[in-house]
């Protein structure tokens, strides 16, 4: 009860209340014995402070009609709370500049602060460089936060700009070419989350009928896939692009947030059918699971394996890349079936 009246006290203007206003914050929700010990409490605190010419309402447990807010203390007590955050946060979240910022500034980041304490206490601060979107959705799962909604001036108050490696311009694209590629054709283009996918691979594009093979390097590809067709120097002509990452919340969670950006890039089924027959792993349960992701991704798949891939990612399971094997990814990608 103490709470309530101490939260409405401090987006409360002015300096003195009325009694009447404290006691409509609860409505006939408790007794008046129980407002008047909360009221009383305050008292001594030194949160309120009786001005005694407005006379008391001359009850049981007499209490003053008017009361002077004291302001200050007010203020001591979200200074309290600030420190406290401080000493439980990651280290490299500095809060100080909240000690001097208005209180409504400390309540609408704090769900932000906290979004990025989550993050840094699981991965830990970059060893590598991301650009603004890219870097934002590693963060918070929204790519326009950190350029588009204040998040960069958040950032810059926490000090954690720097620490965060956030650069201006996306790498360029890590991708091979098909020699055997033909202009005007339909150019058909792989875009694989992990490293040793990429390599197994390599040697089969050359005999394949695909254009490119794109290394996709984790969240990289959300921010520097707009450069795919400029740097294959394909503009102008017709294109399918496929993804195929870990089967888990975040390799998901990464095909979506490219997916909303490019509505062409599809889930490359064939690879994932044939890893939802592999046997799944156990260990993803702390990844962060977006629902409309999963309902998303799950979209191109037969009802069986939707329900497979729900159920199984709710119990931590998932399936990398690399279940399979050199020939199984070569077998999949040769399939005269993508040419349908």
């Amino acid at each position: 009860m103490q709470d309530k009246i101490i939260e409405h006290l401090k987006t409360y203007r002015k300096t003195m209340i009325e009694l009447s206003q404290l006691e409509e914050l609860f409505s006939g929700q408790v007794t008046y014995e129980q407002f008047a010990a909360a009221v009383m409490s305050l008292v001594e605190t030194g949160l309120l402070i009786p001005v005694r010419a407005g006379g008391s309402n001359r009850k049981s447990v007499p209490l003053y009609n008017i009361y002077r807010i004291n302001k200050q203390e007010l203020r001591n007590t979200l200074v309290e709370e600030i420190q406290r955050c401080q000493l439980l946060f990651h280290p490299s979240i500095k809060l100080h500049a909240y000690l001097t910022l208005p209180e409504e500034e400390w309540r609408r980041d704090l769900p932000w602060i906290k979004t990025i304490d989550l993050y840094l206490r699981q991965k830990g601060l970059p060893s590598v460089e991301a650009t603004g979107p890219e870097r934002s959705l590693e963060l918070t799962g929204n790519e326009k936060w950190i350029d588009e909604q204040g998040g960069k001036s958040l950032l810059e108050r926490l000090q954690l700009w720097e620490l965060l490696k956030i650069t201006g311009k996306p790498d360029p694209l890590m991708l091979a070419i098909n020699p055997a590629v033909n202009a005007g054709q339909l150019h058909r283009h792989l875009i694989v989350e992990n490293k040793a996918t990429f390599y197994a691979l390599l040697n089969p594009l050359k005999n394949s009928s695909w254009t490119s093979l794109i290394f996709g390097c984790g969240w990289k590809i959300v921010s520097n896939f707009s450069l795919a067709v400029p740097q294959l120097g394909l503009q102008g002509q017709a294109h399918r692009f496929y993804y195929f990452g870990d089967l888990d919340p975040e390799g998901i969670n990464i095909w979506h947030s490219l997916n909303q950006k490019y509505p062409e890039v599809k889930p490359a089924t064939p690879f994932y059918q044939a890893l939802l027959a592999k046997p799944h792993s156990l260990g993803k349960a702390n990844q962060q699971h977006h629902p409309a992701a999963i309902e998303a991704f799950c979209r191109h798949f037969p009802l069986a394996q939707q329900q497979l891939v729900e159920k199984l990612l709710h119990r931590g399971g998932y399936w990398p890349q690399e279940a399979l094997n050199h020939e199984e990814l070569a077998g999949i990608w040769e399939d005269p079936a993508w040419n349908s």
